[in-house]
Parts: C-alpha cells; structure tokens; sequence
C-alpha cells in the first residue's frame, strides 16, 4: 500500500483511486465493500461509488489485515470486531513511520 496523505480539501474519493491508492483491481474494492460492513460509500445519481476518508481509513485496516498480515476473510472480520481501534492506532502509526523514512531519504539523497 502506497502511504499518502489525502486532500484535506477533498471529500470523496473514485473507486479507482482507492483502487490505485491501495495498488488493487476496483474489483477487489467492490468485493471489499460487500464483505465488510464499516466501508460504506455514497453512491451518485448514476451508481458511482464516493468514498470518504473514513472508508480510505477503513480500507486501510482491511488491507493491512488482509494483504499484509494474511488474515481470513472471517479472521479479519473478527479481528475488526474485537480490536478496531487498536488497529487503527498501529497502522496510523505505521504510516507516520513511512512517511518519515520517505522524508529522511529524500534529505539524504538530496546530500
């Protein structure tokens, strides 16, 4: 997962550039959407998918259960039930870190 900071400006996101934020088909983020019930995006007149930063924020805990830590689906879910704020502090923390070492490499590489 590619770490970067959101738009403060901006309120919703495209299916694709989560998809592209996470480094995923559109599908997965679609299939996502259906298996867990904290992402929850607004939909258009014409169906299109608006997601706000509490579904990123979302997604991020799904993808760092699913893809990095391997968890079941049903694992995952479960997880989320018994630990979600937990989670989410490790992983906001774990982006803070990431974005840190990018700034430092950036300052030693500008040397």
């Amino acid at each position: 997962m590619k770490t970067q900071e959101l738009d403060p400006d901006k309120l919703f996101y495209s299916i694709g550039e989560i998809a592209k934020m996470f480094n995923v088909n559109t599908s997965l983020i679609r299939f996502w959407e259906k298996e867990f019930d904290i992402i929850s995006p607004k939909k258009n007149p014409n169906g299109n998918r608006k997601f706000t930063k509490k579904d990123i924020y979302n997604f991020r805990i799904i993808y760092h259960l699913v893809k990095e830590k391997k968890f079941t689906l049903e694992g995952a879910k479960e997880k989320l039930r018994r630990d979600k704020k937990e989670l989410a502090n490790k992983i906001e923390l774990k982006n803070k870190l990431l974005r840190l070492k990018s700034k430092l490499v950036e300052l030693q590489e500008e040397q």
